[in-house]
């Protein structure tokens, strides 16, 4: 069985963020009434934003598991409990980003950036379906 390589990885961040910009900033500038370079900004720093704090969340957290249990071997209540501190952590960074940008209040820039956490859950969904079937692991393609 094999995984993809460090090539088709970097592939797919780049497609997912350059892809993902591409339809959130139009959308958000229709759905919050704010102008397209500001959303692209909102986007844009979000992206980046989400981007290292994965990386870093992710070490930190598995360390963790390791220092406490001996393993980074994952249950689902863990996966939950990853998942959860994963996006609570993402909240507390961008949050007071995007009302300090938008010099809006923090409970609007909490719902925007929930409305925006819903969009990316949907997206992230359908984006790694497409990419899969496009860019298939070399046992699909054999077994195609």
């Amino acid at each position: 069985m094999q995984t993809r390589s460090f090539s088709d990885r970097v592939r797919h961040a780049l497609s997912f963020e350059i892809v993902g910009l591409a339809i959130f900033t139009p959308l958000a500038t229709l759905a919050f009434d704010k102008p397209a370079t500001d959303m692209g900004m909102i986007g844009l720093i979000s992206s980046t934003v989400a981007t290292l704090w994965n990386f870093v969340f992710n070490v930190g957290f598995d360390r963790a598991m390791l220092r406490m249990t001996g393993s980074a071997v994952k249950s689902m209540p863990v996966r939950v409990l990853h998942t959860l501190m994963f996006e609570g952590g993402l909240l507390v960074l961008l949050v007071p980003m995007i009302a300090w940008y938008l010099a809006i209040p923090l409970m609007a820039a909490l719902m925007m950036d929930l409305a925006i956490m819903l969009f990316y859950l949907v997206y992230t969904f359908f984006f790694n379906i497409a990419y899969d079937r496009v860019y298939p692991l070399p046992e699909t393609r054999a077994a195609a």
